[in-house]
């Protein structure tokens, strides 16, 4: 068993599926923190068999859709005075805005540099998203 001191102040991001912890840490910019952050790759999980875990000791102001578009099952806690303060269950969300791309040369988005992207949940079971403006469709899996 691996040990970890408890954190003081920050967050938890839990059950992510194993493998997609560094797409977080990287989105994070987890590296360039001053502050001390411990990644866990493929812990053992009850309900996944192997998951990742991020512990960060220090307050984020983290965008949840964007989490929620990698990974709806994750969890994050959210530690105050070493106790928990909040648990937030993220899901799909029903719209995001300059995250995804549209991949449509004919998109008003690809001609009209400060066009925002905007799209809207098609299907949650597949996790696709359909652009606002061309219907163009593209899955959540294709964010970097």
């Amino acid at each position: 068993m691996i040990n970890i001191e408890k954190i003081k102040n920050g967050l938890v991001i839990d059950h992510i599926k194993a493998g997609q912890g560094i797409r977080i840490f990287n989105w994070l910019r987890l590296d360039k923190m001053p502050y001390t952050v411990a990644f866990i790759t493929n812990a053992n999980s009850k309900k996944y068999q192997k998951k990742d875990i991020i512990k960060i000791d220090n307050t984020l102001d983290i965008n949840y859709d964007i989490l929620g578009l990698i990974d709806p099952d994750i969890t994050v806690t959210i530690i105050q005075n070493e106790n928990i303060s909040k648990k937030i269950e993220l899901s799909l969300p029903e719209k995001v805005e300059n995250v995804l791309i549209c991949k449509n040369p004919r998109c008003i988005t690809s001609t009209e540099k400060y066009t925002n992207h905007i799209f809207h949940l098609e299907n949650r079971q597949n996790r696709t998203y359909r652009c606002d403006y061309c219907d163009e469709i593209i899955s959540a899996k294709d964010f970097r």
